[in-house]
């Protein structure tokens, strides 16, 4: 199935907002095992809008186009679809009381204007939006499908997987199905895991096995299509297997999975505590660590000794540890994870002491030692980050947090020397 985005928005045209929506949508049909060969941004001008509408429609099965609902007079996606397709405006009195009740909730005057969300063109299906007013919009159009979902990136996501998603994995055949499982990994470049998955590649289109690289890590699509969501699954099992034992604690995640609550999760399991010393990142680590529910239940805290002096004052790094190896070192980096661990009192610890930019000169801009204390070990580890200032703090970030799962489940990584 061939499906096309078309980001509806001027604003996206003159580079005033960032359009996210793009890069969550590439990755979830890519996921999903469905070609995406366009995505079109369009300005909120009405003939311009039909005619991508047209075009879209006239190459690919599915269309999704995103923004344009909502009240004001640059909202006009409904009108374009109705021009594109030859359809007439209809009116649903339901979406129009549920629109009144919620501003009388709110407890203030109903705009009017608001009116318009209740538009919809004939034969179109209007699907909830549970995070805002304007519903979305779903029409099977001489057999292609059109989705029209809220530009805004919270409600599109959800409406995406409550909606869109199970209508194009219904759409990918007759009476079958399509279900996709990816598996996340750290570690490995793409080029080492296609080498190491090779002979798997080749071997089946179905399920079949796609390549994903993103934010430092690589991740492994298996789709599958079968009859039933069950079929599929036992189609997809076996090769799971088999790439989870190639690619060992490489794989860390599986579909949706967040790395800091499979943190969280395995600290859990254990009954240990974490805490973090930075002094690159200034408590970039920290916030990730803090920003799931429940997660003040193992996360202690952070300690952020960004001045040299304090190391020694707030960690009690010892004296000689900075005179004889220097503030970027890995016997400083374990001494601040060992300071951590007993100023906190927590099981792990993990310390971060590196070179964001220029400044250091016995160390080049990017050199990173990350240091992790269990109570089974205590390890650092060299790393050698590019790019600007931001980007070494923030894959430093994503490295540490990677190095830090590894320790606590045992796959300890080489010392550095």
């Amino acid at each position: 199935m061939i499906v096309e985005v078309v980001a509806v928005g001027t604003e996206l045209l003159l580079g005033q907002i960032v359009n996210t929506n793009a890069a969550h949508l590439g990755e979830r049909l890519a996921e999903l095992g469905l070609d995406a060969h366009h995505q079109v941004v369009v300005g909120d001008n009405h003939d311009r809008m039909v005619q991508t509408i047209r075009t879209a429609m006239g190459r690919a099965d599915a269309v999704i186009i995103t923004g344009g609902l909502g009240p004001t007079q640059d909202d006009i996606t409904r009108e374009a679809i109705c021009a594109a397709t030859g359809r007439a405006m209809l009116f649903s009195e339901e979406h129009a009381s549920e629109l009144r009740e919620f501003w009388r909730r709110l407890g203030r005057e109903f705009p009017e204007s608001n009116l318009c969300q209740a538009e919809y063109p004939e034969g179109a299906e209007q699907l909830a939006n549970p995070r805002g007013t304007a519903p979305g919009l779903f029409l099977d159009h001489e057999g292609t499908m059109i989705f029209a979902v809220p530009g805004v990136p919270a409600e599109l996501y959800q409406m995406l997987d409550e909606h869109v998603v199970p209508r194009l994995r219904q759409g990918t055949g007759s009476g079958e199905v399509l279900v996709s499982r990816v598996l996340r990994t750290w570690g490995y470049g793409e080029s080492a895991v296609a080498d190491l998955l090779d002979d798997l590649y080749h071997a089946s289109l179905n399920p079949s096995m796609a390549f994903l690289a993103s934010a430092g890590e690589v991740k492994v699509r298996l789709s599958a299509k079968a009859g039933s969501d069950e079929e599929a699954r036992s189609m997809i099992e076996p090769v799971e297997l088999e790439v989870r034992r190639r690619l060992g604690a490489a794989v860390f995640a599986v579909d949706d999975q967040i790395l800091e609550q499979i943190i969280l999760d395995e600290l859990g399991r254990r009954g240990w505590t974490i805490g973090t010393a930075e002094s690159l990142t200034a408590g970039m680590l920290a916030t990730r660590l803090s920003l799931l529910p429940g997660s003040s239940e193992v996360f202690r805290g952070s300690i952020i000794p960004y001045a040299t002096d304090l190391k020694l004052t707030m960690l009690g790094v010892p004296q000689d540890v900075i005179a004889t190896h220097g503030v970027v070192s890995s016997e400083t980096a374990m001494a601040m994870a060992d300071g951590a661990s007993k100023a906190m009192g927590v099981d792990v610890a993990t310390a971060l002491t590196g070179v964001a930019g220029p400044g250091v000169l016995e160390h080049p801009p990017g050199t990173v030692f990350v240091a992790v204390r269990t109570p089974m070990d205590n390890r650092s580890r060299l790393l050698k980050m590019p790019g600007d200032r931001e980007r070494v703090r923030a894959y430093t970030t994503t490295t540490a947090l990677q190095l830090t799962r590894l320790a606590i489940i045992g796959e300890w990584w080489k010392q550095s020397p």
